[in-house]
């Protein structure tokens, strides 16, 4: 009797389960379709390469990608090397006591703040305090503050996997602590390690609050905007497509194909992460 409650239990889950999992990619398939269906008449050479014109009502996005691209690496710059190397202090270095535990409540919790929040201290600081202004830069220090608990989580769990025996051996052949570190538990965490800041960076190119408050410009006719500039970015651009323009039903063709785009540079970006855990998985082998 006990074994067929346990089977029928084991039943129910794995049917909720995959019940579950079915409807999420049901309408993540609609969704997608909706989006190809509509805007892949939009997309062509002129569409990806040609700067906006009449209002954003012609022309095509090149504007926005060249933003979103600039932003990103902004935001890599900023975000990556301070991340990671939190990350090596926090596991190698510091001590278990109750003001590391704190630092790392702290983090996890910084992960759950809404991404607008962020926008909101963007302003305070480098728009205003830091006397930046409404620029590019602004914007990508702000998606870089937003995207450091992500980058720290994710290292710090990378560089967790990594057995202590392999520390201790080079220790044991004379390496000192930074070059253990260096050259045997980084590079053996690496994967994980570009794994979760590709997926970060490809979140962070997605986001439109941040960059509502910082720097993103509603119509811009430059291909390049200089650092102290504001700059237009593809979700923000699609944002006013979307809500936002005078005639919402003209420009809707653009607003589906500059969708379709947006999701095709986060699709390649997480695509790049994977590609590059199973890289560095084949060569370990």
């Amino acid at each position: 009797m006990q074994f067929r409650f346990k089977k029928l239990s084991a039943v129910i889950e794995w049917g909720t389960l995959l019940f579950c999992t079915g409807l999420v990619c049901f309408f993540l398939v609609v969704i997608l379709y909706d989006i190809f269906s509509k805007g892949i008449s939009v997309i062509s050479w002129d569409f990806i390469t040609k700067l906006p014109t009449d209002g954003m009502t012609k022309g095509g996005i090149l504007t926005s990608i060249l933003g979103t691209v600039f932003l990103t690496i902004i935001t890599a710059v900023f975000s990556i090397p301070f991340g990671i190397c939190c990350a090596i202090y926090l596991n190698e270095y510091a001590q278990n006591t109750w003001l590391t535990r704190t630092i790392r409540a702290s983090i996890r919790n910084l992960s759950g703040v809404p991404s607008i929040i962020y926008g909101l201290f963007g302003l305070a600081l480098f728009v205003q305090a830091l006397n930046f202004g409404t620029s590019i830069l602004s914007a990508g220090f702000t998606l870089g503050l937003l995207s450091l608990p992500y980058i720290i989580t994710t290292t710090e769990e990378a560089l967790l996997r990594i057995p202590a025996s392999m520390r201790e051996a080079a220790l044991g052949v004379g390496a000192t602590k930074f070059e253990s570190i260096r050259d045997v538990v980084l590079p053996s965490s690496m994967p994980g390690i570009l794994t979760g800041v590709v997926l970060t960076l490809s979140r962070a190119a997605g986001e439109t609050a941040p960059i509502l408050f910082t720097g993103a410009a509603f119509y811009i006719t430059n291909a390049f905007a200089s650092p102290n500039q504001e700059f237009m970015a593809l979700p923000y651009h699609l944002y006013m497509l979307s809500t936002q323009h005078q005639s919402i039903e003209e420009v809707r063709p653009i607003a589906y194909g500059t969708s379709l785009v947006l999701i095709v540079v986060v699709f390649l970006m997480n695509l790049t992460a994977f590609y590059i855990r199973y890289k560095y998985r084949q060569d370990e082998k």
